[in-house]
């Protein structure tokens, strides 16, 4: 049923809570695991958080994706790395297309209660553009 899981990761601790959702997922359904992580580029006119300007390092990127395999190889589940420079909603929905992923899973930060966080939200764009379903753990 679900061949290929994406799993789209941050530095976030709903990405960290989304990780047992997904083991679950590729033990259960005995799927190829792609974790992506999205270099960012800085956006001039806001103010970055630390958080944010760490999703600009691809040093640091590149450390919480190995962070990230090594986790699910602990759990006896092989997982491919992409590193990706972009737009996270737009890229996650293109890598998706590209490797033919049966299933996004991601965690939501929370964001879209209000009109302006849900139009907004990176969540909320993969959502409407993602060529395949989308598990949004909360």
């Amino acid at each position: 049923m679900f061949k290929i899981v994406l799993f789209p990761i941050d530095q976030s601790r709903e990405s960290r809570e989304a990780a047992d959702t997904v083991a679950n997922i590729v033990k259960t359904y005995k799927s190829r695991l792609v974790i992506l992580s999205v270099v960012e580029s800085p956006d001039e006119e806001a103010n970055p958080t630390a958080a944010d300007l760490t999703m600009t390092s691809p040093a640091a990127i590149a450390e919480l994706l190995q962070t990230a395999k090594t986790l699910f190889s602990e759990q006896g589940i092989e997982a491919e790395l992409i590193e990706r420079q972009g737009k996270p909603a737009f890229t996650i929905c293109d890598v998706a297309d590209e490797i033919g992923a049966n299933l996004i899973v991601m965690g939501c930060r929370g964001l879209g209660l209000t009109d302006e966080g849900a139009s907004d939200s990176v969540t909320n764009r993969v959502i409407n553009l993602s060529p395949c379903p989308v598990l949004i753990v909360p």
